[in-house]
């Protein structure tokens, strides 16, 4: 099996105002990952060396520089399984219909995405959904989280509540 810890919507200004924290989430609810995926807004890109122990993988969001150098648009392949990863953009309303319209022609077996701060993690017909929340700034979801996508002979989620 291969575990994925999944983040999103970190909204972090400055590293060194937050080693305490993601180093709880990489010795917690993220420990044993075999990769990281960040979906976007971290605004402080720095915050991925404190993942430097996996591969990381991430995209760039809305609020995320673009002297970062992340892709807007990332597909990753793990095992047999192609994992589409973008943050999102516009209104809440209609964003899964937009990403999956960014990836069509791709063949995704998962679209993994931020920009809502929602955790979301459903199957619509043989496409996963999953956006891990948000562990720093929940906004109108009911709590903070995080996620975990485990590949075996099947890809599936799981999202993490935090509080």
């Amino acid at each position: 099996m291969i575990k994925i810890g999944v983040i999103a919507d970190t909204h972090i200004q400055k590293l060194k105002y937050a080693t305490d924290f993601l180093d709880h989430l990489a010795t917690g609810p993220l420990q044993g990952i075999d990769m990281l995926f960040h979906a976007g807004d971290m605004v402080d890109p720095d915050i991925l060396v404190m993942f430097d122990h996996v591969p990381v993988h991430a995209v760039r969001g809305n609020r995320d520089p673009a002297s970062a150098g992340l892709e807007q648009k990332k597909i990753v392949t793990v095992a047999s399984f192609r994992i589409g990863l973008m943050h999102g953009w516009g209104a809440c309303a209609g964003l899964e219909r937009r990403l999956i319209q960014a990836f069509s022609g791709d063949n995704i077996d998962c679209l993994v995405y931020g920009h809502t701060h929602y955790p979301c993690c459903r199957q619509q017909q043989n496409l996963l959904l999953f956006n891990p929340g948000s562990a720093t700034e929940r906004r109108t979801a009911p709590y903070h989280s995080v996620g975990i996508l485990r590949v075996e002979e099947t890809i599936s989620g799981e999202i993490i509540r935090l509080d």
